[in-house]
């Protein structure tokens, strides 16, 4: 038997019926193509615990290696709150064989059922995990060591495999999901999927996390041929979860001559660390954006070694309690009135101030389903509390249709590419829900001049028809068109102060049509949904195709553009509007709290310790050019930092404000680039105005820069040239000076030297000429 303790289910939670819901990329929620509200098949391809409703008809986008997606989703109940842990874990795996499939008809366990007799190969069925994985799960010991409560017991042989657990006793099966692996992280067997991100409401897990990811660990099983498992698979063979029973092992049972297993490690991924942080915050039942209106999101960059047709991402969400600590070992595998239940026991007597476990116990304080609790002592009567402990501690998930990560082409080997898709499905929000009413993704893309944008965004054409919407009962449609400027009246507040009113519910007239450097083809493209789409009814983009590429755009005009689609901005579906900020310079964003983490961009690389950081913090840092920082100074009226001049670009590190923990600080190294022979310093502004300058203790060295701050703010370094070599060269130049003058004189008032001086020069030059 193995015992895992540090589990990020092994907690309890109120009873509540909380969701997840991926919308980029988009989640399926095991939907289909399903043209009704409810899903046909919540067992389709995972167990993904959520309502029916949720989920997208289509979602099969692809992107390039090495780009930025951003990967959105809403949760039902609070993270980073006094009112429950919860975790989320991102995940993608890539196959050849992995697919959506045809059908709503969930793909046979039995081989015989599928074509060729090869369920892997019949295409009919959506797969993500295949067969052998799921038959190995099936037939392989359950680890004992988890915290069942009163779901499982000893006596319940038929409940002994890895299929079993608290949340699915019955071994329910959906699709070839493995629900062991799905309901626990970090699993201890070898599993399919390969981790992007933990997300925590506790980032002190995070090195455990980091360290048990097959990630960078290799996972160990009980190797038995495959040729036995599925030759015996109804012949009560159970597969050892670890290797002291798995050197035991024979089949059949006690035979000499039998099959033995070997206990094998599957090697790591060989890829990074998952990245792990804390979570964002999110209140209670509210299935919504985030903190100031912005969506909770995680933001990607696809991995240089991800490559496939056939990818999908998942997100799990593991929610539990805050009533009690979960991780500090007094959950144990004993209790007195549920006998010979592995894993079920949790202390009463403590929280509830109980004399004795037994006091506990007798007033029915048992974690248990529907426990008789005697609330009030010697009144006679109990009050049932409304309890299933399959509900207790739960994980929901949610994944994507399936996708394509391409190379990219050699003219954009070294470009920097931002995805810009659609979430949100046709109808009004009570209709689409617990889905979202059409938004571009990201909502606002900041983006320096010269990198790329990929647009690319996909529809149904099998919503409920009655939906409602405009165009085509049933069918999305998205375009991209650039707004109206504002109008205001003279004498009004300035622009800035309007929110909410990003332009004119109408496209821009031609003439006025500047988005992002593009050409007119490009800007056709994406109003009429071309190449896609030739003639037809394109009044409301009835006749164009439900998936539209532009492909990857250089982006070469710098401002603000505010754009819309033209069909989906009436009432119903309110506006789907997005915005570009396209700037001269780089901005990056990062996420980092107290597990730490780095930030690079071109110039400058921050690194920051573990435990520096208490809190998450938002970062974002930008790169100012030299004319950027001289503009600002102009605009603002203000002065340099004492100096001769600039010798880097400025960084800009928000929040602006001391962001580390107590004294602690994080370390900066700046690339920078003065003249030869001058002294160089790094100097702080305490805002992007640049209101006032602070000399940072820094050290110097060659083209870098090294220092350590707890702030954030703008970073410059300036040269300016030693007094020593500023004396030296002024003297020098004096005596230049006056010998020049002195020379002049002479020989005005001695014409005849200057005659004998140039023959004697030009003798010189006869001379010599032959001996170079």
């Amino acid at each position: 038997m193995i015992k895992f303790l540090h589990l990020v289910h092994l907690s309890l939670i109120s009873l509540a019926y909380c969701d997840i819901y991926l919308h980029n990329p988009r989640g399926s929620n095991n939907r289909l193509d399903e043209a009704g509200r409810e899903r046909n098949n919540g067992n389709r391809l995972f167990d993904s615990q959520n309502n029916n409703r949720g989920g997208y008809n289509v979602g099969s986008l692809y992107y390039y290696q090495g780009s930025k997606l951003p990967i959105e989703w809403t949760n039902q109940h609070s993270c980073q709150s006094p009112n429950a842990h919860c975790e989320f874990i991102l995940q993608y795996m890539c196959s050849d064989q992995l697919r959506d499939g045809v059908t709503t008809t969930a793909i046979p366990s039995n081989p015989a059922q599928c074509k060729d007799y090869d369920c892997d190969t019949d295409r009919r069925y959506g797969m993500h995990e295949n067969y052998d994985y799921y038959l190995n799960c099936r037939l392989r010991q359950r680890n004992k060591g988890l915290f069942t409560a009163d779901q499982i017991n000893q006596n319940q042989r038929n409940r002994d495999r890895a299929i079993n657990t608290r949340q699915n006793p019955q071994g329910t099966r959906r699709g070839y999901e493995c629900p062991e692996e799905r309901d626990y992280y970090p699993y201890w067997h070898p599993t399919p999927w390969k981790d992007i991100a933990v997300l925590t409401n506790d980032a002190t897990r995070c090195p455990y996390y980091e360290q048990e990811s097959q990630n960078v660990k290799g996972k160990w099983f009980c190797d038995i041929p495959q040729e036995t498992i599925h030759l015996n698979q109804k012949k009560g063979l159970l597969i050892p979860n670890n290797k002291e029973d798995c050197e035991k092992f024979s089949w059949p049972a006690k035979s000499a001559n039998g099959v033995n297993g070997t206990w094998k490690e599957a090697p790591s991924h060989g890829l990074p660390a998952p990245d792990c942080r804390e979570t964002e915050y999110t209140r209670d039942n509210h299935l919504g954006n985030g903190i100031g209106g912005y969506p909770i999101l995680y933001n990607w960059t696809v991995p240089e070694t991800m490559l496939g047709e056939r990818c999908a991402l998942r997100i799990r969400y593991n929610i539990s309690t805050a009533d009690y600590n979960p991780w500090d070992g007094k959950t144990n595998a004993s209790h007195s009135q549920i006998k010979n239940n592995e894993g079920t026991f949790v202390d009463m007597t403590e929280k509830y101030k109980f004399t004795s476990t037994q006091e506990a116990d007798a007033r029915g304080y048992i974690f248990a389903n529907n426990p008789q609790v005697e609330v009030f002592k010697d009144l006679g009567f109990d009050l049932q509390l409304a309890i299933n402990t399959a509900q207790y501690g739960r994980t929901f998930q949610d994944r994507t249709h399936h996708f394509a990560v391409r190379p990219r082409p050699a003219s954009l080997a070294t470009a920097n590419i931002k995805n810009l898709n659609v979430r949100g499905k046709r109808g009004n929000i009570v209709q689409v829900y617990p889905a979202v009413e059409y938004d571009f993704v990201p909502n606002t893309l900041e983006i320096a001049e010269g990198d790329y944008v990929h647009f690319q965004w996909t529809g149904s054409n099998t919503n409920p028809n009655n939906n409602d919407g405009q165009g085509k009962a049933g069918t999305d449609r998205s375009n991209v068109v650039l707004q109206a400027r504002q109008t205001y009246a003279e004498g009004t507040f300035n622009h800035s102060n309007k929110f909410g009113h990003w332009g004119r519910s109408y496209p821009a007239h031609l003439k006025d049509v500047k988005f992002m450097g593009m050409s007119s083809d490009e800007l056709q493209k994406l109003a009429i949904l071309e190449p896609n789409q030739f003639r037809g009814e394109m009044s409301e983009l009835d006749d164009a195709g439900t998936y539209f590429d532009l492909g990857p755009r250089k982006i070469t005009g710098k401002g603000t553009y505010h754009y819309m689609c033209t069909r989906n901005n009436n009432f119903s579906n309110r506006s789907q509007k997005g915005k570009v900020f396209c700037q001269g310079f780089e901005t990056l964003y990062e996420s980092i709290g107290w597990n730490g983490g780095s930030v690079k961009t071109d110039g400058m690389h921050l690194e920051v310790a573990r435990g520096t950081f208490d809190t998450l913090k938002k970062m974002k840092i930008e790169k100012l050019p030299e004319g950027e920082v001289m503009r600002r100074i102009d605009t603002y009226k203000r002065t340099m930092p004492v100096g001769d001049g600039l010798a880097s670009d400025a960084f800009v590190i928000h929040p602006q404000t001391k962001l580390t923990a107590g004294d602690k600080k994080f370390q900066v190294k700046m690339a920078i680039n003065p003249p030869a022979s001058t002294d160089v310093s790094i100097y702080r502004s305490d805002n992007d105005v640049f209101s006032t300058w602070t000399r940072v203790d820094a050290q110097v060295s060659g083209k870098e820069a090294n220092f350590a701050t707890d702030m954030g703010g703008v970073y410059v370094a300036v040269y300016s040239h030693p007094v020593g070599m500023i004396v030296g060269v002024t003297l020098a130049c004096i005596a230049i000076l006056v010998i020049v003058v002195g020379s002049v004189v002479y020989f005005r008032r001695h014409p005849d030297k200057w005659g004998q001086l140039v023959g004697g020069i030009r003798n010189m030059k006869r001379s010599t000429a032959g001996r170079i």
